[in-house]
């Protein structure tokens, strides 16, 4: 029987302006605060289309730390009902995802989404989106920027610099390092040494100092972090019999 339970905050049959709407409204809700313990569980939540298109693919890899022993996994198959739009790829993603969450046995602690947390120009990307639906700390961790500006870290595995963006909202910037132009919006993280560097921002219910701790302990041999790269491998392999 499942036990993740989530949260409906709105309609997904949205206009553009809606959506954007939403977007704005929502982000206010994004909690930042101190993750209290260990989380003993960790899932990593990773989405593709289909070849045509006209479907998108979810998975959720369940793991227990510090070795990753794999929990529990879970997939869902969704047809794409809202176009492709800059800035708004949530619309079209978070409900497949939402989807496999609620089959899951075992309740995270914590979910690291391969895509941006409040470093987005709304404040508001995947994982800041996924994070209230949960109700749970959530991590977005991208494989490349979406805004802001920042330095090259240095190239050993374990460093990061600060990734700024100009002022937008007044309600994120009590979270934020203070700066009289500039946000903080996350961090570039060097999880291999001599390798690309991740994004990492704060979805829900963390700090980035949290998040960014979280994503090196989970990231062993590889660039990503295992939760959301076997996520990732998963959906790989489904969407080519999707």
């Amino acid at each position: 029987m499942a036990v993740m339970q989530t949260k409906d905050l709105h309609s997904w049959n949205l206009s553009y302006s809606q959506a954007r709407d939403c977007q704005k409204n929502l982000a206010s809700k994004v909690q930042f605060i101190s993750l209290k313990k260990q989380p003993k569980l960790i899932a990593g939540i990773d989405c593709a289309f289909s070849k045509d298109g006209k479907k998108i693919i979810a998975a959720v890899v369940v793991l227990k730390p510090p070795d990753f022993v794999p929990v529990e996994t879970t997939t869902a198959l969704r047809k794409v009902t809202f176009p492709y739009i800059p800035g708004l790829l949530s619309f079209r993603e978070a409900p497949v995802c939402i989807a496999a969450v609620e089959k899951l046995k075992n309740e995270p602690d914590i979910f690291i989404i391969d895509g941006q947390g409040i470093a987005h120009p709304r404040r508001f990307g995947l994982a800041a989106h996924l994070g209230l639906f949960f109700d749970k700390p959530t991590i977005g961790c991208a494989k490349s920027r979406l805004t802001g500006t920042f330095q090259d870290p240095p190239l050993e595995k374990g460093t990061y610099t600060l990734l700024k963006d100009k002022k937008r909202t007044k309600q994120n910037t009590q979270y934020a390092i203070r700066d009289t132009k500039y946000e903080v919006i996350g961090a570039v993280v060097r999880t291999r040494t001599n390798v690309k560097p991740v994004f990492v921002s704060v979805g829900n219910k963390c700090l980035l100092k949290d998040a960014i701790k979280i994503t090196l302990a989970c990231t062993t041999k590889y660039r990503l972090p295992e939760p959301t790269r076997l996520a990732h491998q998963l959906v790989s392999k489904l969407k080519l019999k999707a």
